[in-house]
């Protein structure tokens, strides 16, 4: 993994300070040397992770003539079988680097080369014959890519601080980002946080060339209609998803120089994927762990079964609401967005306990939830259709105490506010009708900001732009399909891959590889029957009954509880970290401008007379969504992103091809 950035200008080559200026902004993200192109009408820059061919590889990298170049982050991992197609097809290569098939592979197929790819990516092409540049994301977003146009100029980055090094590019919150935050959890690309800033939407190519600047698809998600999915064998099914998840699990622990580890949460999804590393390969495995303080979200049990099972050599990290409040400020600078709570600040620390281990790839469970049906919200939509089909049932209602279990304050506990709550908009017909609760309660966040932040936003069309999106055929999907769809365009790419993934991963210069998000087993899941993911209220049904043998019953059978961490209580309590009162002070959110000082003000005391502790879901999101816009506020529209300490790491490889030709 690593980070790129360049200029295109068309016309004079770009200036090298701001090459290298942009490429220390990255350095987190690559610690093991930097170089920069650069060009009539281009420069590319890239900090480098060395994983494959850690001995060759620097980039930016080209093929034989010099004719194409690239900046690449990510890993291509079907690369060994893709450049034995490429050395047949007459190509040469100078290193043993997946970076490298990237370039023939163009040369060879065009942008018919994405679609042969099993990766996860984020690449810049340079075609100095056809004075073009490419840039390509992988199909679900793993990996980031932001741009500011500027006229024919264009600016791109892994980051957004990146971009910032350049003085051309304003920064400023953009308020229709900030709306979608506020409703989605994330921006849905190709907006971001930042007014001017776009990024790349996963699945896309973008050209920029003479002609301008255009983007397509070359991949989008996409489901059977209701009744014609291919396969209704649930045995021959299971089957297939083991085959395809154990070899996208192989794939991502053996393509790599350098040893690779796993995250074991104590869930079912990074249990499969070690339990598939210890069984299927021959090396050694350690494992790591997020524990809590707080018995509430601690799973570390179900952690130490499974590695006692597995044999693996364990790694814990215990976190506490301290630590959560002292490292955010961090979190959020490399998160680059509001975030709605604060799970991501005890992932960061678990990245840095897996690089002061040594460690610079982990294996992960990301994607299985999306993929595979795990959600409660998925569980919510079925509720919530069984109950449309007669609304005004007595018994059809009570169906809702049954979701969220593990809650403290699960809608068991209060069945008339569960009944009022997840008993609005109940239309069967509705594309959102799984995502209409989530949406109604992260709007109320919106009552926090000012009337100027308001008004700025009303050309905000969400959801509606968002369900304008979903593809004609949608309608014939079922209404777990249409979830997934949502779920997979909302929150995999804005949070959990960003926010909660890349960003606190890369922040430790780790890179993270998700099995259940190659290709293969993703295309092969959405055409699952969706009785096959969710089986009545059964949650990852077919992952299950796939891998039941090689999992102890404690986990396969545990009730399904999501990633979570202390919130509001992190922030409020006597010891809070002083940053906390200082950004929520009247005159530093009157000087941002976004929210109101009095209202701020009396949520913080309200939170505080309870340390946090007896604050509801939307208040936790409130404190959560003051506290990380104001942060991101003060960081990158009062300063620009930077920090003293930010230069390129070195080596640094440094090819200027203006000089061609010149004594």
């Amino acid at each position: 993994m690593c980070g790129i950035c360049g200029v295109y200008t068309g016309g004079p080559a770009p200036d090298v300070d701001l090459l290298l200026r942009m490429v220390g902004r990255l350095r987190h993200r690559g610690p093991d040397g930097s170089g920069y192109l650069r060009d009539a009408g281009v420069g590319l820059g890239h900090a480098r992770l060395a994983i494959i061919d850690t001995a060759g590889g620097a980039q930016p990298l080209s093929n034989e003539d010099g004719s194409l170049w690239v900046s690449f982050n990510g890993e291509i991992f079907n690369y060994l079988e893709l450049r034995e197609e490429l050395l047949a097809c007459g190509h040469r290569f100078a290193t043993a680097s997946d970076t490298e098939v990237i370039v023939h592979a163009w040369e060879q197929w065009g942008e018919q080369a994405f679609s042969r790819f099993n990766g996860q990516w984020a690449l810049a092409l340079w075609d100095r014959t056809q004075r073009r540049l490419i840039l390509s994301r992988d199909r679900l977003g793993v990996r980031p890519l932001y741009y500011r146009r500027d006229g024919e100029r264009l600016v791109f980055a892994s980051e957004v601080k990146a971009l910032f090094a350049d003085p051309t590019v304003s920064r400023e919150i953009d308020p229709i980002g900030l709306d979608e935050t506020f409703t989605y959890w994330s921006t849905v690309a190709p907006r971001t946080p930042f007014a001017g800033v776009q990024q790349l939407q996963p699945g896309h190519v973008a050209v920029v060339d003479a002609g301008g600047f255009r983007t397509h698809p070359y991949w989008t998600i996409d489901f059977p209609l209701r009744g014609e999915e291919p396969g209704q064998d649930v045995r021959a099914n299971a089957e297939a998803l083991r085959e395809r998840l154990v070899e996208a699990t192989r794939l991502r622990f053996v393509r790599s120089d350098v040893p690779v580890g796993a995250y074991l949460s104590g869930g079912i999804d990074s249990s499969v994927t070690a339990a598939i590393v210890t069984r299927y390969t021959d090396a050694p495995l350690d494992t790591f762990s997020l524990r809590f303080d707080d018995q509430e979200f601690d799973e570390g049990r179900y952690q130490q079964l499974m590695a006692s099972r597995l044999g693996t050599r364990h790694h814990e990290v215990v976190v506490s609401p301290r630590q959560i409040a002292e490292v955010f400020p961090d979190v959020v600078r490399h998160a680059e967005a509001p975030v709605l709570r604060a799970a991501p600040a005890p992932l960061f620390l678990l990245s840095r306990l897996v690089r002061q281990h040594g460690y610079r790839v982990v294996v992960t469970g990301e994607g299985a939830d999306e993929v595979l049906g795990g959600y409660d919200i998925y569980r919510e939509a079925r509720v919530r259709q069984f109950w449309a089909r007669d609304p005004s049932s007595a018994v059809r209602d009570r169906a809702a105490e049954l979701l969220y279990p593990w809650m403290v304050r699960s809608p068991g506990q209060a069945p008339a506010f569960a009944r009022g709550f997840f008993g609005q908009h109940l239309d069967a017909t509705d594309p959102a009708l799984s995502h209409r609760p989530r949406w109604q309660s992260t709007t109320a966040l919106k009552t926090m900001l000012t009337q100027d932040a308001r008004a700025a936003a009303t050309a905000s069309r969400a959801p509606d732009d968002l369900l304008a999106r979903m593809p004609g055929h949608s309608a014939g999907w079922d209404t777990l399909g249409r979830a997934q769809w949502l779920e997979m365009t909302t929150l995999l790419p804005g949070y959990i891959l960003a926010s909660q993934g890349d960003r606190m991963l890369m922040a430790n210069s780790v890179e993270g590889r998700f099995p259940f998000l190659d290709h293969t087993v993703v295309e092969f899941a959405n055409a699952l029957p969706a009785r096959h993911k969710l089986l009545g209220l059964e949650e990852k049904y077919l992952l299950k009954r796939a891998f039941a043998d090689v999992l102890p019953p404690q986990i396969v059978q545990r009730p399904k509880q999501p990633y979570r961490a202390p919130d509001a209580a992190s922030f409020c309590a006597p010891d809070a970290p002083d940053w906390i009162g200082e950004l929520t002070s009247p005159a530093a959110v009157a000087s941002a401008g976004l929210f109101e000082p009095r209202m701020v003000q009396g949520l913080f005391t309200k939170a505080r007379r309870n340390a946090g502790r007896e604050l509801g879901n939307t208040d936790n999101m409130r404190v959560l969504a003051v506290l990380s816009t104001q942060l991101l506020h003060h960081l990158f529209i009062a300063g620009d992103g930077g920090q003293p300490a930010d230069a390129p790491s070195t080596p640094l490889t440094a090819i200027d091809l203006t000089m061609e030709g010149q004594s």
